[in-house]
Order: structure tokens, then sequence, then C-alpha cells
């Protein structure tokens, strides 16, 4: 059997690979065990968030999934920062999560270039120092002429609880140590990092009415462009608060914690730490935040948010116990922690193919990064990048002003992993230029030209444009009167007080589809009341820009030129950056550093 790409994983990042690499064209075999933890949530039943949102919608807009699985099947949806800017607004919904992963198996199962293969993957193979197929646990193999991993924790996954020990990726599944091996034998350079979960209680064992409960918004604000709206009934969470008590029994236990007696060598998410982390960490924090979220509509699973650890079953028992409303809970499944093998992601391209083996491209954990939001937008740019090198076409890399999916993968490329890597807005130097609003107007044309947006969505989006365009030139030129001046609608909404509502009242016609109010009202007023602001962001992006176009040869030598330092000279070789402008952002890289580099540069292109 022969296919252009080879997927392994079909969690949310080997989803979104297969999904991109069939619609432009190419055979895909999808490797997975089964076809029921496809899209899988072992975490929590969530999709969005601070920052991740961004990335949903940035995946949909360039034509993935994640975005349409979450609007058929989330079952309570919020819009996070309200309070502030337009540049923090994040969507966030909890999935029904069997529901989720049975949309996206659909969708993969009706696109006609995905064949599934369920094996357990486990040699790559290789001929004239480039992929040519996968060879199976079983012994049987495929030719391929790309393969994109998207293991997440399971390349020699190790869980912890307590004193117990096993091997998995994660619970009751086998890890992959097969294929670990043959990564390794690449000789990419490898680490260890741990991420865990919480435990799952029964709904049925837990008495709500001590809880604060926490609704969903109405109306919803979808994720997808594509979504018109979502009126179905919304599930509730609720909030608690862990206390002393239950500090005080971490505390005594934690000499039991794999975490803090050694046997877990691998490195944890600094931003979501577990259970024992808090207590240890913040000795002057009296209580902390969990939430109590459903994990579906019709299942008595409850994921208990902010509760992760990787204590021994007899202690999680007791905390769980200690919380208010959770005297009698039944524990359904309990807390662990996992350990796994990643590769240190300066061994890709931006494009997420690996430096020493062409053909062969990583998405997700693999790469150091913890959610399925960052998991997916890898996936998708390694499956469109794989099929669009198996064509014949030059990769397409998105730059840190175009998408967070852009910083994502500079980030990973430059600056490496040295834990678990998270998304976040303030990672992003021009974040008012990277709205959620905005995210179909920076990447669907980007999508349309790769060939993932169908002619459909193109219509709607063409449409869109021509409504932004009409509601700018009459933004320009129609006045409405603000503190007895006369002034155009875009000069009001530069003042603060003055909102959009003001001026529509005021004789300001703005043209909006009824289907997306919503999105058509929140573009337009970000883009006139932050005028200024994404001017001189514009201008700074100009600039950068100018540094990102002066490409640095693939070979360039850095050993032997005068004024870099050894460390500079290590870190280079090590990065490889392809333009003088990854250069400057190489950690340990200095700016004189940086002026050597380029000027040597110029001088080889002059020669």
């Amino acid at each position: 059997m022969t296919f252009d790409v080879v997927v392994i994983g079909a969690g949310h990042a080997g989803c979104e690979a297969a999904w991109a690499a069939a619609r432009l064209g190419c055979r895909v075999g999808l490797c997975t065990l089964s076809a029921d933890t496809v899209a899988l949530m072992p975490c929590n039943p969530a999709i969005g968030g601070t920052a991740k949102g961004h990335l949903v919608r940035e995946i949909d807009a360039l034509g993935g999934l994640m975005a349409r699985a979450i609007d058929a099947t989330g079952i309570q949806f919020k819009l996070l920062n309200r309070s502030r800017g337009p540049a923090v607004w994040s969507p966030r919904a909890q999935a029904d999560k069997r529901r989720y992963g049975a949309w996206m198996r659909d969708a993969l199962e009706r696109e006609p270039n995905i064949t599934w293969l369920f094996r357990r993957a486990g040699r790559i193979m290789t001929a004239g120092g480039r992929v040519t197929g996968l060879a199976f646990e079983d012994g049987e193999s495929v030719a391929c002429s790309a393969i994109v991993v998207t293991t997440g924790t399971f390349l020699n996954g190790l869980i912890h609880v307590g004193d117990e020990q096993r091997p998995a990726g994660r619970a009751g599944e086998p890890p992959s140590c097969d294929l670990a091996t043959s990564i390794r034998e690449i000789g990419v350079e490898m680490g260890r990092l741990k991420t865990g979960t919480p435990p799952r209680l029964d709904r049925r064992s837990i008495d709500f009415s001590v809880f604060g409960e926490e609704p969903g918004d109405d109306p919803v604000v979808p994720f997808s462009f594509l979504t018109t709206r979502i009126e179905r009934p919304q599930v509730a969470c609720h909030l608690v608060y862990t206390s002393e008590r239950v500090h005080e029994i971490v505390r005594r236990s934690i000499d039991r914690s794999p975490l803090y007696n050694g046997r877990i060598q691998g490195i944890g998410p600094r931003y979501c730490p577990s259970l024992e982390d808090k207590v240890m960490r913040f000795p002057d924090k009296s209580r902390h935040q969990i939430f109590l979220e459903p994990e579906g509509i019709d299942v008595d699973e409850i994921y208990v948010n902010g509760l992760s650890m990787s204590l021994p079953r007899d202690v999680q028992e007791e905390i769980v116990h200690a919380l208010p409303g959770l005297e009698r809970a039944s524990i359904l499944r309990h807390a662990y922690a996992v350990e796994y093998d990643f590769v240190q992601p300066t061994e890709l391209h931006r494009s997420l193919e690996t430096k020493r083996l062409p053909g062969l491209f990583l998405a997700g954990q693999i790469n150091g990064t913890s959610g399925y939001e960052e998991a997916a937008a890898q996936g998708l740019m390694a499956g469109l990048n794989a099929a669009r090198i198996v064509r014949g076409d030059a990769a397409i890399v998105l730059g840190r002003d175009e998408a967070y999916i852009g910083i994502l993968i500079d980030d990973l490329v430059t600056r490496g992993c040295l834990e678990p890597y998270r998304m976040f807005t303030s990672r992003a130097e021009h974040r008012l230029l990277l709205r959620i609003d905005n995210a179909d107007v920076r990447l669907t044309p980007v999508g349309h030209r790769a060939g993932l947006v169908d002619a459909e969505r193109w219509r709607l989006f063409e449409a869109r444009m021509e409504r932004l365009d009409r509601n700018r030139a009459r933004a320009a030129t129609t006045r409405v009167t603000v503190d007895g001046r006369r002034v155009t609608v875009e000069q009001a909404l530069a003042q603060p007080p003055v909102t959009l509502d003001d001026v529509r009242g005021g004789g300001f016609e703005m043209d909006v589809d009824p289907e997306r109010a919503h999105l058509d009202t929140a573009t337009i007023e970000a883009e006139l009341r932050y005028r200024g602001y994404l001017r001189r962001h514009a201008a700074d992006v100009a600039r950068a820009r100018a540094q990102e176009t002066r490409a640095i040869p693939v070979h360039f030598e850095y050993r032997g030129i005068p004024g870099l330092s050894r460390e500079v000279v290590e870190r280079l070789t090590t990065v490889r950056p392809e333009t003088i402008g990854q250069a400057a952002r190489v950690p340990g890289v200095t700016p004189a550093a940086v002026a050597i580099v380029a000027a040597r540069v110029a001088r080889g292109a002059r020669a």
C-alpha cells in the first residue's frame, strides 16, 4: 500500500494534519490504534480559552476542523475577558467529549483521500536520506513520501500514581516504544516532559447545592466563521475552593508524591501546576480555585479542573472528600501524571519538517507543547506543508505579525522548550493586530491559496470583505454630532467614551450580515476605535519584515566569524535561523552579534 502522506496519531494534531493533507489532494494514511480514541480529550474536556481561542479561530480561518467541531458539540460557551479590550477576547467552550470525537471521526471518514490504518506504528523507513515509508510493529509496512508524527504523550509514556508506575501513553493504552527508538536513531535531540490529569467524579455522588454556579453566555459567540448561531441549552459548571485542610493533607503526604520524591524526572507545565506544586510553591495562598466541569450531556463523569495530581489513590480520596459538597463523592478515575519523550523543536524548520530527515514532520506534544489547541494548530500546518512538499511546492510559513500560529511555531523552532509550551496573548508583539474577530481577514486568503478553503467559504468571505470595505468607507465620510461638534464616525470612535451604538443611533448605518452581525460589528468597531494604535503596529511590522526577508543561507558557517562568541556560535548553529529576523530572536544572541551576521550574509550575497 502506498500513500503520499502518513499521519501517526489521530488526536487533535493528527486529525487536522490528515484533513489538511487530504484536502490538498494527497492520499493520506491515518495510523491510530482505535476509532474510539479519535480526537480524544484525555484531560480537560474544553476547547479555547485565553489565546487558545485565537488559535482555534485561526485554524478555522485557514480551513481546519476544530472550530466547527466544538460549535457542533459544545455544551457551555463563554467569551473570556469581555471587560478588557478586543485584543484579548477569547472564546472557550466545554465539550461533550464523546460527541466531539464522533463529529471529528465522521468528518475524516467523509474525506475520500483518507484511509484508516488501525495499527501500531513501529519504525520510520528511510532511503537516500529521506522518508520512504512506515513499518508497523506487526512487521507490515506502507510506502509514503512524508510522515507527520503526532503521538502526544505516547513516546515511552510512563504513568505515575503515587508509588504505582506503569508504561502507558494515557490510562489504559500502551506506550509507543519502537517508534520512540526509531525517532531517536535519526539523531534528533530529545528530552522528557511531564503532564497530568485530575480525578473524575460521579455526578450522582456530588452535592451541587453548596457550590457557586457558573453559567454559559447568552447569546453564544461561535468559534467558526461558518456558524451562524448556537441556540441549544447549555450546562452549568460549578466553582469550589481548596481549603487549609486540603493543603495540610498534601503537605503531610508530599513524600509520597512522585513529583517530590524523585520518581518523576520530566519537567511539568509551569502555567498549569499540579495540586502538589500549588500547595508547596505558593504557601501564602490559603485557597485555590477548582471547577467542576461536566464531560458531556448524558454522562455522569465530572472533570475536577484544578485538581491535577500524582498522589497515591488513598490520598486522592482523602483530598476529594475534604472538599465541601464532595464528602461522599465517588472517584470514577483517579488522577495521574504521565512522563513522555519529546523532540527539542529547534530540530525543526518553521515548516515543522525535521532538519535531519526530509519528509518527516512533527506536530503537537512531541514538539514540547501542551494543549489541544496548540496541537491542532501545529497539525494543520504540518499536514499542509507535508502535502505541499510532496507536490513540489514551497512550504507555507506564517509570520509573527500574521497569526498566533506563526508565533507558536516561531517560538518553538527558535527558542526551543525547557518546559511544556502554552500559548498566551502576552507572547504576541502585535496582539492588537491578531484579534479573534479578524482571523478570517488575516488568514482565509492564505487558506484559499493553499487549497484548504472551499468555494462556499470563499464566497462568504468575499461578501464579508465587501461589507467591511463599505463600512470603512461610510465611517470615513458619515458625520455625527459628538459634544456639539460634527465629526466623522472614525474620528468619533477614536474618543474612548463614544461607542459604536452611540454613532449608529446618530445616523451611522452599517452594512451587516444578519446571520453574522456580531462579527461584522466587532471588526469595524475594533478597527475604528484603535485606528491610531493599528497604524503604529503596521509601521512596526513593516520595519520588522525587512529583517525577515533577509535570508541566511542554509549551510551558513558561523564558526570563524570575528566578533561572535563561542556561545553565540553554538546557539546559532543549533537553531540554524532562516532569516536575520529569526536570528535576532534566538536566546542569547545579542544585537551586536546579529549585526555581524547580517553584514557577513550581505557580503556573501555581493560576492
